[in-house]
C-alpha cells in the first residue's frame, strides 16, 4: 500500500465509523413543548450508491428565563391578603352586630361606608408606614456593615466563617469559600445582610406600592359583605347574603394563598372562612347583648 494511499483509507473509516454511530444511536427525545430543527450537517451515502443530505437533529432556542420561570412576589400576597381579609371580617362584624341591634338597613349602610372609608386610609397608612420604615432599617443597617467592613474587616471575615461553618462547610472548602466571599466586598455585603442579619432590601417604592395595595384590597374587602344591602331592603335576607358572600370571598383567598404557597387548598379556606366567621359572630353577639340590656 502506498504512502499516499492509507491518509485515504484511514479517512475513508473515520467518516464512515462516524456515519454509523451518527445513523445507529439514537438522539435524546425533546421535552415536551420544544420543537427540533433540521441541521445539514455533511452528506452521506445512500444504498443505491447516490448522497444525500445527512442531517443532525438541534433543539430550538429556549424561551426566555423569565417567561418561563416566575415567582410569586410575598409582599404582594400578604399585602393582598391583608387589605382583603381585614376589609371582609371589620365589615361583616359591623353588619351582623348592628342587624342584632337595631334591624335597620339604612344604619347598616351609613355605618359599613363611614367604616370603609376611615378603615381603608388607616389600613394604606399602616402599611406605607411600616414598609418604609422596614426600608430605613435596613439602609441604616447596610450603611454600618459597610463601615465595619472598613474599619474591622477581620472581624466582618470572622462573622462570615461563623455563618459558614453553622452550614457544615469545614477544612479546604471553607476557606476557600470565605476567601472567595471576603474578596468581593459586594458579595460579602449582601451575605452578611441576608445571612447575619436576615435583612431583605427593600426597593424605593415598594412603601408606596403597599399601601396603594393594601389600601385597594381593604375597599374591595369592605364591599363584599356590603353588596347585598345595595340590592336588598330586608335586614335579615341581607345579613345572611353577606355571610354567604363573605365566606365564599375568604375562602377563595385562602385556596388562592395554597396555590401559590405550600398547603392544602381546602384547608386553608376553611381557615380563612373560620377566621372570618369568628370576627362576624363576634360583632352579632355585641350587637345582640346590647340589643337585650335593660336600659340600652
Amino acid at each position: 500500500m502506498s504512502a499516499a494511499v492509507a491518509p485515504k483509507l484511514a479517512a475513508t473509516a473515520a467518516t464512515a465509523s462516524f456515519g454509523a454511530l451518527y445513523t445507529h444511536v439514537p438522539a435524546p427525545r425533546p421535552a415536551a413543548g420544544v420543537r427540533r430543527a433540521a441541521v445539514p450537517t455533511s452528506t452521506n451515502k445512500k444504498s443505491d450508491g447516490s448522497r444525500g443530505a445527512m442531517t443532525q437533529v438541534a433543539p430550538a432556542a429556549p424561551a426566555a428565563l423569565g417567561a418561563i420561570e416566575s415567582h410569586p412576589r410575598p409582599g404582594i400576597l400578604s399585602d393582598f391578603i391583608l387589605g382583603c381579609q381585614d376589609g371582609i371580617v371589620n365589615v361583616l362584624g359591623i353588619i351582623l352586630g348592628l342587624a342584632a341591634a337595631l334591624q335597620d338597613s339604612r344604619v347598616i349602610l351609613v355605618a359599613t361606608l363611614a367604616a370603609l372609608g376611615a378603615e381603608s386610609i388607616a389600613m394604606a397608612a399602616v402599611a406605607y408606614s411600616s414598609t418604609l420604615s422596614r426600608r430605613r432599617l435596613y439602609l441604616s443597617e447596610r450603611r454600618r456593615e459597610l463601615l465595619e467592613m472598613e474599619q474591622v474587616p477581620e472581624i466582618e471575615r470572622q462573622e462570615v466563617r461563623e455563618v459558614l461553618e453553622s452550614w457544615g462547610y469545614v477544612g479546604n472548602d471553607l476557606e476557600d469559600l470565605l476567601d472567595r466571599i471576603c474578596r468581593n466586598p459586594t458579595a460579602m455585603l449582601e451575605f452578611m445582610m441576608s445571612f447575619e442579619l436576615k435583612l431583605a432590601p427593600v426597593e424605593e417604592n415598594a412603601a408606596r406600592n403597599s399601601g396603594l395595595l393594601v389600601g385597594g384590597a381593604t375597599v374591595v374587602g369592605h364591599l363584599i359583605p356590603l353588596v347585598p344591602f345595595f340590592l336588598t331592603g330586608s335586614v335579615v335576607t341581607g345579613a345572611v347574603a353577606s355571610i354567604v358572600m363573605s365566606g365564599a370571598a375568604l375562602f377563595g383567598i385562602g385556596w388562592y394563598e395554597a396555590k401559590i404557597t405550600l398547603g392544602t387548598w381546602w384547608r386553608n379556606g376553611l381557615q380563612m372562612v373560620l377566621i372570618g366567621l369568628a370576627g362576624g359572630f363576634a360583632g352579632y353577639l355585641i350587637g345582640h347583648l346590647i340589643n337585650v340590656a335593660p336600659g340600652l
